[in-house]
């Protein structure tokens, strides 16, 4: 999440987007493509929509999923009872109006970010950290709540290393709930004047307030906590950065035992140097030092995480021709009828790659590949831009490695972007196939059902989901629920199931909704923003067969975070055969006699697996499957009867789970 930056344009242009993004492909000026498509609006009888509002009573609704079960935020988090909250201000005089005052925080602190380890379950928060057991997910518990407020409070685990993100001016180093307090006497400046509207009508950039006074108390960057002892956790190092951490990214080198490595996404405003030493903001033509344009990466000696320190802080950036570290989007729009995307001089997320040596860094104006071979040194070696993304949020690699898709958090996270008025190729999904380290746009997805005035909403966190044969991914849309999209077909994506709440207020805009939801081990969790945290399950229906989903659950993770995104891998064996079976059925790949034939022989092998008889004629089928796949349709089930085909054809066989 971050604030908006983006712009407003003429009510013709939108009326045109919005017709185009529905009923036509969409034209990208920024790709070599020349017709994109975009999904459609789903109908207005769409469960979805009118869903009834409220905090815990909301109306829900639900295709492919099932929720099992929800665990409100604890005390410390939840509505009303904020540790470190400021008190309510008193009510005003006789004949006074109310002044103003800070956010409503009646839903609490805000949830954000989810890490696992074994059968645990990290929730960071605004406020600090839950961790919740969760060895019987529709029963999950809560373990520990680390109050240590500081901003988003991203997370990632690594054995018993928990890390956390902190980019706010109230986060002290001692994880104080008393914030950084003032100089006695001091009087703060008044807030910047709004600037001048811009010639073509587009929402100026943002003016930030000057800064706090410098405190030696006050902690911006990346803790690291020690929970060998998971009732009593221990901070063993708070790294300082000069932008804070608003998210990060723990990377592991394969070749490097002895470290891991994190990278540093800090999206705030450059310290004052008498606070941390070193840090200067500006532009690079007036300060060639300056904190902007870059990343930090941290490294965190395994042994002494104590001694975890910046080891390097990469303009990656830079005009490759040039030299000049500014060398991507200036900031702007990209000309009549397109959004305002906001200045490449940072990185929202960043997603690595380890198996491929590859990282996707969704970075403000830009998203970019990265060679992560070198952990320390990533070099760029690809940069697209989209006239249709307002705020390069995150992204996500398919298992391949031959697509990313990344997300717009058009609005910053707290707006209503999925209204009907509002284009399908706004606040949405880019997904770009990637060839020879090149990426090449091929569609967007947006969450199909309109949401409300009242509702947040827009293109946020999500994870794959391990079906074979198949690119899906389950991603929350804030308070436009869960979305799971199918996008093997990189051109076309589609909606496969999703689960939707009511707003949080039918009245007035509240800040809720999904921030992150991640499939692990056979389960989807959520952190719901102000509500708590949600348990789901995919359930069958006719984009899903209960085969895939058995599959699916046969991939097992000892720990993760998303951002580091794991190889799946999946055993050779009847179960996943069968999710192959189901998925030529669906797209008539196979002729329906050779699916019988291959769905009979299978059972005899299973009812008889000593029968060297039944296992040749299995085996015969799948040499023949592995033939016919040169014919395929598509590459898709080409991959799928190879796959197949090298299962029931393995030698010895080896067809059970």
């Amino acid at each position: 999440m971050i604030a908006e930056k983006t712009s407003r344009l003429l009510r013709g242009a939108v009326s045109i987007a919005i017709a185009l993004s529905a009923f036509f492909p969409v034209l990208s000026n920024g790709q070599n493509t020349p017709l994109v498509l975009s999904n459609p609006r789903a109908p207005a009888t769409d469960p979805r929509v009118g869903l009834k509002p409220g905090l815990y009573d909301a109306g829900e609704a639900a295709f492919g999923m099932e929720r099992l079960g929800s665990l409100p935020k604890p005390p410390g988090f939840a509505p009303g009872n904020v540790v470190g909250a400021p008190p309510p201000p008193p009510p005003p005089a006789p004949g006074e109006s109310q002044p103003p005052g800070p956010p409503s925080n009646q839903y609490g602190s805000t949830n954000s970010d989810l890490a696992f380890s074994g059968n645990h379950l990290f929730v960071g928060n605004y406020n600090g950290i839950n961790f919740y057991d969760i060895d019987n997910p529709m029963k999950i518990k809560l373990r520990t709540s680390l109050i240590c407020p500081g901003g988003q409070g991203d997370v990632s685990v690594y054995g018993h290393l928990l890390f956390m993100s902190a980019e706010a001016v109230n986060g002290r180093i001692d994880c104080g709930t008393q914030g950084i307090p003032l100089p006695p006497g001091y009087v703060p400046p008044p807030p910047p004047p709004a600037p001048a509207p811009t010639k073509d009508g587009a929402q100026p950039a943002r003016v930030r307030r000057p800064p706090p006074p410098p405190s030696p108390d006050r902690f911006r960057g990346v803790r690291i906590f020690d929970i060998s002892d998971l009732s009593n956790p221990k901070q063993v190092a708070a790294v300082q950065s000069c932008r804070g951490s608003h998210t990060h990214t723990l990377v592991i080198d394969p070749k490097d035992k002895e470290n891991v490595y994190i990278y540093i996404s800090g999206t705030g405003a450059v310290r004052q140097a008498e606070e941390l030493a070193d840090c200067s903001g500006g532009e690079p033509e007036t300060n060639p030092n300056t904190a902007l344009f870059r990343i930090d990466i941290i490294k965190v000696p395994l042994a002494h995480p104590e001694l975890a320190k910046i080891v390097s802080s990469p303009r990656i950036f830079t005009d490759a021709q040039t030299g000049a570290i500014n060398g991507l989007w200036k900031g702007g729009n990209h000309g009549e009828g397109t959004q305002t995307t906001s200045v490449t001089n940072m990185c929202h997320d960043i997603t690595v790659y380890s198996a491929m040596g590859l990282a996707a860094g969704a970075c403000s104006g830009n998203g970019i590949l990265l060679d992560i071979s070198n952990p320390v040194n990533p070099v760029r070696i690809d940069a697209v831009s989209d006239p249709n993304y307002a705020f390069w949020h995150s992204a996500n690699f398919n298992n391949a490695g031959t697509k990313v898709l990344f997300t717009d958090e058009w609005g910053g996270g707290g707006q209503p972007r999925c209204r009907a008025t509002d284009p399908m190729n706004w606040g949405a999904d880019a997904i770009f196939t990637l060839s020879n380290r090149k990426l090449t746009l091929s569609s967007y997805y947006k969450m199909p059902a309109a949401q409300t005035e009242f509702e947040n909403c827009v293109a946020h966190n999500g994870s794959l989901v391990p079906i074979p044969g198949r690119d899906i991914e389950v991603q929350a849309w804030y308070q436009g629920g869960i979305s799971v999209v199918d996008f093997t077909d990189a051109a076309h994506p589609m909606e496969i199931a999703y689960f939707d709440r009511g707003p949080v207020d039918g009245t007035k805009r509240a800040m809720g909704g999904q921030w992150s939801t991640y499939w692990y081990n056979g389960y989807i969790y959520g952190s719901e923003i102000a509500r708590g945290v949600d348990v789901f399950k995919l359930v069958p229906n006719k984009f899903i067969t209960q085969n895939e989903i058995d599959a699916a659950n046969q991939v097992h993770f000892d720990e993760l975070n998303v951002q580091n995104q794991p190889k799946i891998t999946w055993p050779a064996n009847f179960m996943v055969a069968r999710a192959y079976i189901d998925q030529l059925t669906r797209s008539n790949a196979v002729a329906p006699k050779q699916i019988a034939a291959l769905n009979a022989s299978i059972a005899r092998v299973e009812a008889s697996p000593s029968d060297r008889k039944e296992v040749a004629q299995l085996k015969a089928l799948g040499v023949s499957l592995d033939k016919d796949a040169a014919k395929a349709k598509t590459p898709a089930d080409a991959e799928r009867m190879r796959a197949l085909a090298a299962i029931i054809s393995r030698n010895p066989p080896e067809f059970f789970p």
